[in-house]
């Protein structure tokens, strides 16, 4: 009579497989939930903490159970296969942070005027204990930003401030960027139609983790000059952030400006 052997299933294999999903939709919800306001900033710090954990036990897991599937014949090849690949999903913007803070300098406020920075004074009266008091940009700091971004410098544009000030705004609205204040360059107590500073928060893609953006725009008689300020509400590293921001909005302006007004965009000034 032919004996036969029930192949056991791996439990840890299984237990990856549970986990990882469970994992990803913990990671998917908290990341829904705080870029729609549902979730304090804190709070998600946390989770995404657990998250990490969790992840790496899945990870563990997965390589035991394929480790007794290969070993002792068990079966569950394909749990551990599914929750290894899940839980390397979940870690990868994990992996990538981590690789932007050895890239990055740990800088969490960025201007492209270093002497005198675009103030964030509508942003200062939004401040709650958890975040980061707006900081000063002091002379460590704009050495570091100038020694690692020396691409980040103002804008001239041989246009007058009535017509690129609408600009500026219509790409901040097309970022799903918030007004938070509007004020003249010398403070939120007078209003000066020569020069304009305008406050915004704006969220990463993904998580929406807020920053404070100031966007200065100083007529000069025909042409308008524009700088621009980008802090992090949370964290004392940005992981590049902040630079990747200002760049990005004002390479986006030099093109809409060369769109509309049909001149040549204009080249970074030196400072």
């Amino acid at each position: 009579m032919a004996v036969l052997v029930e192949r056991r299933s791996s439990s840890a294999a299984a237990w990856s497989r549970r986990l990882a999903w469970f994992d990803a939709v913990l990671f998917v919800v908290a990341g829904l939930a705080h870029r729609y306001s549902l979730l304090e900033t804190v709070a998600l710090l946390w989770i995404l903490g657990i998250v990490g954990a969790l992840a790496v036990a899945a990870l563990i897991l997965a390589a035991t159970g394929f480790s007794r599937v290969w070993a002792l014949g068990e079966r569950g090849a394909s749990n551990a296969v599914l929750g290894g690949l899940i839980a390397l999903a979940v870690l990868t913007p994990f992996l990538v942070s981590g690789y932007r803070v050895f890239v990055y300098p740990q800088l969490n406020d960025i201007s492209t005027d270093l002497s005198d920075p675009p103030l964030l004074a509508a942003a200062a009266g939004l401040q709650t204990d958890t975040m980061i008091p707006v900081p000063t940009i002091g002379a460590d700091a704009a050495a570091i930003q100038q020694e690692n971004y020396p691409e980040i410098t103002g804008r001239r544009y041989e246009l007058p401030i009535d017509r690129v000030e609408p600009i500026v705004e219509g790409l901040a609205a097309a970022h799903g960027w918030t007004e938070i204040g509007r004020y003249s360059s010398n403070g939120p107590s007078e209003f000066d139609p020569g020069a304009v500073t305008i406050v915004f928060v704006a969220r990463t893609t993904i998580l929406g983790f807020a920053s404070d953006v100031a966007i200065r725009l100083a007529d000069e008689g025909g042409s308008t000059y524009v700088d621009m300020r980008s802090a992090s509400r949370f964290g004392r590293h940005d992981l590049g952030d902040n630079s990747r921001r200002i760049a990005g909005f004002l390479d986006e302006t030099d093109k809409e400006v060369e769109l509309q007004a049909g001149v040549a965009a204009p080249e970074s000034p030196e400072n």
